[in-house]
Order: structure tokens, then C-alpha cells, then sequence
């Protein structure tokens, strides 16, 4: 892939992050992270890191918020592990989610918070070396797994942003930013559960309706070939 071209669309990834970020909110996180995975697949995970950093880092910069810290990690991080997992790479992945998790079960408050608000998070850990076996023939001209294979991927890169803002809250005690006790962070958190999951299903939709076409026809091109190519194939 020409640099021009790969430089063309971080920025123009950047810009929807900023674009979406700007979008009012529809349920607990923001418009953005429906183009994760999407994003994840065509820049490839460190120009896709870069991408939603920066995107994500300037939409909050022009309308800041409390829980901005909150997005600035998640989506980065998400999109890059969708780049992993588009590349069948699953190592990475792998070791990021279970110490994120790890902490997360070992804290007391994360054992006493229902485990019913996380079962998105436990199917993506068990999901994440399949995607990857999965992922192998996702740049191939043969497309009619894409769609399968691109709404796991999708599943595991929303439940990953999930599992990052967790992370910050609790094991890294920025509850305490915003709540007075564990009754209130209990409250909130059952809340934003029931959103996630209400998130889950629209990103996987989104990812069928939008990404499916989109990745097809690149890869009809020959571009996510090409890209692939350029970045080096992941070691499954």
C-alpha cells in the first residue's frame, strides 16, 4: 500500500471519530465505536491505534466530557485488537484481555458487582482464539464467510472497549472520580450493563450492514491484500 494513500485514511478514520464522537450519544458510549472493528480490519492495528488515538483524543478536545479518559484508551486499544484478530494474530489479544479481566475478578468490588454485567466480556475471551482462526481467509477473494467472521470480530472488538472502560473504573479505582460508594457505582453499573448489551447487537448489525459490502469490495480490489502484505500476516 502507497503511504499517501494508508496516511489518507487514518485521517479520514480520524475525522469519522471526531464526526461520530460529535453525534449525540445513543446509549452509554458514543457513535464512534460502531467503526471499530471496520476501522481495525482496513488500517491494521497500529495505523488503526493511531487512528482512533488521535481521533478520539481530538473529538475530545473539542467537546471534553468527565469520563473522557474513559474513550481515549478504549477505542484505541479495541481497534487494535481488531487489527490483531483481522491479521490472526491472537497472542496479543489474548494476554491484554485476560490481565485486564484477571484484575478486574480480582477486585473486591469486581467480585461483589454481578457477574451477569460481564458474560460479553467472558464469550469475547473465549471467542478470541477462534476469530483469529477465522480471520485467516478474511483477505482472501473468496467473501461468503465474510460476513461470520467479520460479526465475531466485531463482537470481540465491541466487548474489548467494554472490558477496557471496566478496567479504568475499577482495578484502576477511577470509580472514586465519580462515585461516593459502592452502592452508586452498583447502581450505574447495572445500568450501563443493559446498554452494553443493547451495543453488542447493534455493532454486530452495523458491522453486517456497513463493514460486510465495504470489506468486500476492498478486498475485491486487491487492497486488504495488499495491505496485509505491507504490514506482515500475524502469527496464529
Amino acid at each position: 500500500m502507497r503511504r499517501s494513500l494508508q496516511l489518507s485514511l487514518v485521517a479520514t478514520f480520524a475525522a469519522l471519530h471526531v464526526l461520530l464522537y460529535l453525534v449525540p450519544p445513543g446509549l452509554w458510549r458514543n457513535w464512534a465505536v460502531y467503526i471499530e472493528s471496520v476501522e481495525g480490519i482496513i488500517l491494521g492495528p497500529y495505523f488503526g491505534f493511531f487512528s482512533a488515538f488521535v481521533g478520539s483524543s481530538v473529538a475530545r478536545a473539542i467537546k471534553p466530557d468527565s469520563f473522557w479518559l474513559f474513550g481515549i484508551v478504549a477505542e484505541p486499544i479495541s481497534v487494535l485488537a481488531a487489527g490483531f484478530l483481522a491479521k490472526a494474530t491472537w497472542k496479543p489479544v489474548l494476554v491484554v484481555y485476560a490481565t485486564m479481566l484477571s484484575a478486574y475478578l480480582i477486585h473486591p468490588y469486581g467480585r461483589a458487582l454481578p457477574l451477569w454485567t460481564i458474560l460479553d466480556i467472558l464469550l469475547a475471551l473465549v471467542l478470541i482464539y477462534p476469530v483469529a482462526r477465522f480471520s485467516r481467509n478474511l483477505f482472501k477473494n473468496d467473501v461468503r464467510r465474510l460476513p461470520a467472521t467479520l460479526a465475531l470480530l466485531s463482537f470481540v472488538c465491541i466487548s474489548t472497549d467494554s472490558l477496557v472502560r471496566v478496567f479504568l473504573l475499577v482495578p484502576c479505582g477511577l470509580y472514586g472520580l465519580f462515585f461516593e460508594n459502592f452502592q452508586a457505582l452498583h447502581a450505574v453499573f447495572v445500568g450501563a450493563a443493559i446498554n452494553s448489551y443493547i451495543e453488542d447487537v447493534v455493532v454486530v448489525l452495523v458491522s453486517l450492514l456497513v463493514g460486510t459490502p465495504t470489506i468486500a469490495t476492498l478486498s475485491r480490489a486487491g487492497f486488504l491484500k495488499q495491505s496485509s502484505d505491507t504490514q506482515g500476516e500475524g502469527n496464529s
